[in-house]
Order: structure tokens, then C-alpha cells, then sequence
């Protein structure tokens, strides 16, 4: 496994920012002796437990004025350094008996967002011009791109020109379902996954046996409360089966929630006084991946290239006509998808077992996953059932 440098994973190991997340955290050091899932606050190297005051980042989150509570508490329980937790979230290294990060959200939706950037929608075009096959998407990128590129890059959406131009490649027999989301009025917003579902730092993120066509989707999350009011954001990876969505958008389901398909983390930084949501606008994404077989490929996502504002996005899942009591996650969406040729000339990239997938950004820290398949990796069982059920067993030690 390659060698991974602990001091990038969170700035400065949370030497700054407020950073809050989940510990899978064994009996001996449990909140009521306990095991199981912890909120916890990470700060200047160590990570400690907040299972005394919060059942959930959620309820967290949802608090009032949850940075300056944080700064107020005293006396909470250390779980250990954050380098040694860290270490032992990787799956290969992981000693249960030590605690180790999961995803940070816990009973939040998981929402995300499609065709956010013009580079992933002209690849969302691709893929339904293909029909999800791999083979014909060469040829297609290169006419499609020289149809489309130019214009879109003016395009705002929802905008009037966005009707003449529907007008326009419509004729030329180019209009698709992904550019009415991508340059239209209602943005495509979708559910990726179930609450809880999500793998953190460190796992194995899942891809179906039968896809041949797949990729990761390097995104930033935003963590936003039942108000609607963004208070944070951390890293995902919105994995994706190119071949099932290619076929037919209504198989998005399948294409985008299986086991292990919806990586989210290290940690949620809450917005503070040093850290707001204009140096997420500003931020820039860093993806890298590197393959067994010695295959690597890189790219980015400029924040600032993006077509819908973050605040836009939010609005449209949440208000008058759709309530989050819990809150919810939301995956912006991604600009970078993998084309390059992997294995055979013209058929680009596709998982394979054992890649390291490294998304990062410098206000966000690092998000380190590997590729395996759905079956391969370990099983879904910890649901809304088992979280009601653990918190009340723990709660129930106070009397």
C-alpha cells in the first residue's frame, strides 16, 4: 500500500479549524462503556468525545451555535492522538480494539448533485450518446466537445439564453435530458445514498462486479442544517457506474447506491470565523489515483467553475416544499471524470481492484479510499434500527 503522509490528512492535524466527526470507539474507551459510533471533536493533534453532550453530528450540527459551544467545553474525554487514529482507519491496518474514523454524518440525507460543471455534463452526454458503452465514447467526446464546449462555457443556467440555445441544438439533434439539468432552470438532485450508509477515511469504497465502465467523482460536501443553513463541509466521493447510467438515466439508482459507493470525509470543518463558505467557492479539488498495475491519473475541480452557486443548490433540496429534519449532506458535484485510456486503446478508464483513490483540498484535508468490489468489502448492517437502539443502550448507563 502506498505510504501516506498523515500531516496532509487534516491542515496542520487540526492545529486550526473546527473540525468534528465519528469514531468507531471499542468499550474500554467507550462514552458508558459502550462501543460504537462517537461524535468527537478533533483540535490541536488530539481527538476527543462528545458522546456526553451529542448522539449524532446531526444534533450537533443542528444546534445553536454549535462552534461556540464547542470552544466552551471542558474536561472532554481524549480518545487519542489524531495521527494514531488516523493510521488506524486505514482498512489494512485497522486494530478494532483502537478507535478509528468513520464518515462523519450519520442519520443526515445524503444528497447529491449532478452536471454541476460543463466537463462532467458533456461526459453525462457522452455517456447517454454511447449508451453506457465504453467503446463509443472516444469518438463521441470529440464530436460532442466541438458542438457543445464553446457554447456551454457561456452558458449560465436557467438563464434566457439557455431557451434559445435548447432551440438551437435541439435541431441539431443534440439536446439530452443531462443539459435541460445542466443549463436549465432545476438542477438534477438526487438521493446517493442512505443514512449511515456512507464509507469514511480510510475503507474500501464499492463498484459493482458487473460495471466495466466506472469512475470516482472527487466532490465537496456541504454539512447543512434542518434550517437550511449550511454550517460546514468536508470531502467525497461519489462513486459511479458509467455503463448502467449511460443505458438509461432511470437506472441512476443502481449506478450511483451500492455497498460502499458513497465515500465521505476525513472530518466536517464547521464554518468559523477562519473558514466560511467563500473559500469553499474558492477552493480547488485534487484528485489522484494510482493502480496496481502502475496506472495513475490526476486532475482538479476549480470551485470557481462551477455553474450553480452552492447556496442555489441548497435551495433547491430544502425549503416550503421539502424539509430535512435532520439535516443533510450535499455532494456539489464534480468536474473531473477519469478519460484516459487504462486498459485498451479507446476505451478510457475503469476501476480496478486495489486502486487508491486520494481526493483533497487544502481548507478540507485529504480523503484516502480503495477500490474493491460491492461484494468484497465489508456488508451494510449498521442502519437507523441498530444507531436508535445503541443510543439508547448507552444513554440508559447514566441511570
Amino acid at each position: 500500500m502506498k505510504y501516506i503522509d498523515l500531516n496532509h490528512l487534516i491542515p496542520q492535524l487540526a492545529e486550526k479549524g473546527t473540525w468534528i466527526g465519528r469514531c468507531m470507539v471499542p468499550a474500554k474507551k467507550a462514552h458508558n462503556g459502550i462501543a460504537g459510533p462517537h461524535v468527537v471533536l478533533a483540535t490541536k493533534g488530539k481527538v476527543y468525545d462528545l458522546s456526553a453532550h451529542y448522539n449524532s453530528t446531526s444534533e450537533l450540527i443542528n444546534s445553536k451555535n454549535p462552534v461556540a459551544t464547542l470552544k466552551a467545553l471542558k474536561d472532554l474525554p481524549k480518545l487519542g492522538n489524531l495521527a494514531d487514529i488516523l493510521k488506524n482507519s486505514l482498512y489494512f491496518n485497522q486494530n478494532p480494539n483502537l478507535p478509528y474514523l468513520i464518515a462523519p454524518n450519520d442519520i443526515q440525507a445524503i444528497k447529491a448533485c449532478g452536471v454541476t460543471f460543463v466537463k462532467s455534463l458533456l461526459e453525462r452526454v457522452i455517456e447517454e450518446q454511447a449508451k453506457g458503452d465504453a467503446n463509443a465514447a472516444k469518438a463521441l467526446r470529440k464530436t460532442i466537445s466541438a458542438s457543445l464546449g464553446k457554447d456551454l462555457s457561456k452558458v449560465v443556467p436557467g438563464s434566457p439564453e439557455t431557451k434559445k440555445l435548447k432551440k438551437e441544438l435541439q435541431k441539431k439533434g443534440l439536446w439530452s435530458q443531462y443539459l435541460e439539468v445542466g443549463i436549465g432552470k432545476n438542477a438534477e438532485i438526487f438521493t446517493k445514498a442512505q443514512p449511515l450508509s456512507a464509507v469514511g477515511f480510510g475503507a474500501e469504497i464499492g463498484v459493482l462486479k458487473s460495471s466495466k465502465w466506472n469512475n470516482p467523482e472527487p466532490e465537496i460536501v456541504l454539512a447543512v442544517a434542518s434550517s437550511g443553513k449550511i454550517m460546514g463541509a468536508t470531502l467525497g466521493n461519489d462513486v459511479n457506474l458509467r455503463d448502467y447510467e449511460g443505458r438509461s438515466a432511470l437506472l441512476l439508482g443502481e449506478a450511483k447506491d451500492q455497498n460502499g459507493s458513497c465515500a465521505i470525509g476525513p472530518m466536517f470543518r464547521l464554518f468559523d470565523e477562519k473558514f466560511t463558505l467563500d473559500d469553499i467557492k474558492k477552493s480547488n479539488v485534487q484528485f489522484s489515483m494510482a493502480g496496481k498495475d502502475g496506472f495513475t491519473t490526476s486532475g482538479s475541480n476549480n470551485m470557481k467553475e462551477i455553474s450553480r452557486a452552492p447556496e442555489d443548490l441548497v435551495a433547491q433540496v430544502i425549503g416550503k416544499n421539502h424539509q430535512y429534519p435532520d439535516g443533510f449532506v450535499l455532494f456539489l458535484g464534480t468536474m473531473f471524470v477519469p478519460t484516459a485510456d487504462r486498459n485498451k486503446k479507446g476505451l478510457g478508464f475503469t476501476h480496478k481492484k486495489g486502486d487508491q483513490i486520494t481526493i483533497s483540498a487544502s481548507h478540507l484535508g485529504t480523503l484516502t479510499n480503495w477500490s474493491n468490489t460491492c461484494d468484497n468489502i465489508p456488508k451494510w448492517k449498521f442502519g437507523i434500527g441498530a444507531f436508535t437502539n445503541y443510543i439508547l443502550k448507552r444513554n440508559s448507563k447514566k441511570f
